[in-house]
């Protein structure tokens, strides 16, 4: 298949980049987007020219998808190495210099097993992608990469076919106040506390029912046991679910996938196994009950299931509230190549203005201008409106 305009245009902009003397771009483009064939034909070029390609990948389960990917694209595989980026900073004395370094998932790339690649071959030119060029505390990625070459926004890639529209709810199923932060995360435990409830897994199935009563559905959970317990309790209630990990053996977890895209399966349990480059296309609904600090995780996990196909509506369940942190998924963003210490209290405040949501229906939507009507596009409520002293 041939890329698309846009994914063409993104290629043919890093290769101006580097001709201009840009050392390490990073290209930014929504999940969904096509990241993987952009960087696959920029390694197919280079390979067809009889250099070699290094591909760095963070997780185990990714680097078979990437080969079947790239294979796939007409890349000459004899001159591409894609391994785990903890496997070749093992290797790094053993490791052939490259002619180019790509780097998926381009924003864990500040990480020092990246960079002790990265110092090993510092005149061999790079590429990074990702959806999220920031880190958990705010950083850009300036440390790594020099310039940044963003693509579409989510919405244009909605308005023009590229992604699916989707309707998003929020309907609170625990009291989360009390969840305490530790590197700039929820702490897992206390989630998992919060979490794992009768009551809680009870309004869980009801709203799926509800709102997207037999969707195949992403569940993504605070932890292991969080989402095998979800998992046992979405089956208890009749509806085929099953839990998934990093230990689920290759050919086990290539059967559930099987079986979730025939809709044998219906709800995929998981922490954060399908997300970042977990390709599920098949996924009409993300429930979300892990909260999150991530902005990455946040936009991982609600897009899952916003990979185009004709007539689909994705629905996006968010239970835990990540949407007042970070507003709605196809948002438009800034982003940036500078150090920034982030406010967490400032952006919520400003999430909140730009958010609007529901009490009847709990449909989120993005607020109207200051001073028109607040009209829920689901249900047709209302919003009073406030009146100024």
């Amino acid at each position: 298949m041939p890329l698309r305009p846009y994914q063409s245009e993104l290629v043919e902009q890093t290769r101006q980049a580097w001709r201009e003397g840009y050392h390490a771009p990073c290209i930014v483009l929504g999940c969904g987007g096509g990241k993987s064939v952009i960087v696959a034909e920029i390694a197919r070029r280079t390979t067809f020219n009889g250099k070699k390609v290094l591909f760095l990948v963070h997780r185990q389960e990714l680097v078979q998808q990437i080969i079947r990917t790239f294979i796939r694209w007409g890349v000459d595989m004899n001159y591409c190495d894609v391994m785990m980026v903890q496997t070749a900073a093992r290797r790094i004395k053993k490791l052939s210099k490259p002619a180019l370094i790509i780097t998926d998932e381009n924003h864990h790339s500040l990480a020092l097993s990246y960079k002790k690649i990265y110092d090993a071959f510092p005149d061999v030119l790079r590429v990074g992608v990702t959806a999220t060029p920031v880190r958990l505390n705010g950083d850009g990625l300036g440390d790594v990469n020099d310039k940044l070459i963003i693509g579409p926004s989510t919405k244009w890639l909605i308005d023009h076919n590229c992604l699916a529209p989707y309707d998003y709810y929020a309907p609170s199923v625990a009291d989360l106040s009390g969840l305490h932060i530790k590197m700039g995360e929820f702490v897992t435990a206390d989630v998992e506390k919060a979490m794992i409830k009768k009551a809680v897994f009870g309004d869980v199935i009801g709203y799926y029912r509800q709102l997207a009563n037999g969707k195949k559905a992403v569940c993504y959970c605070s932890s292991v046991k969080h989402s095998l317990a979800t998992a046992e309790a979405f089956r208890e209630a009749g509806i085929n679910a099953v839990h998934i990990d990093g230990t689920t053996p290759d050919a086990e977890r290539n059967r559930i996938v099987s079986d979730f895209r025939a809709g044998r399966i219906t709800i995929l349990c998981n922490v954060d196994l399908i997300s970042e480059g977990f390709d599920v296309p098949d996924c009409e609904c993300a429930i979300l009950l892990r909260p999150t600090q991530s902005l990455t995780l946040y936009i991982q996990q609600s897009m899952r299931c916003m990979r185009y196909r004709q007539g689909k509506r994705a629905i996006i369940l968010d239970h835990v509230g990540n949407y007042a942190r970070f507003g709605m998924p196809d948002d438009d963003r800034l982003w940036s190549l500078e150090k920034r210490k982030r406010n967490i209290k400032k952006e919520a405040a400003e999430n909140a203005e730009k958010v609007k949501q529901c009490p009847e229906c709990y449909y989120t939507f993005g607020a109207p201008p200051p001073g028109q009507p607040c009209v829920c596009p689901h249900c047709g409520y209302v919003f009073p409106v406030k009146s100024r002293e």
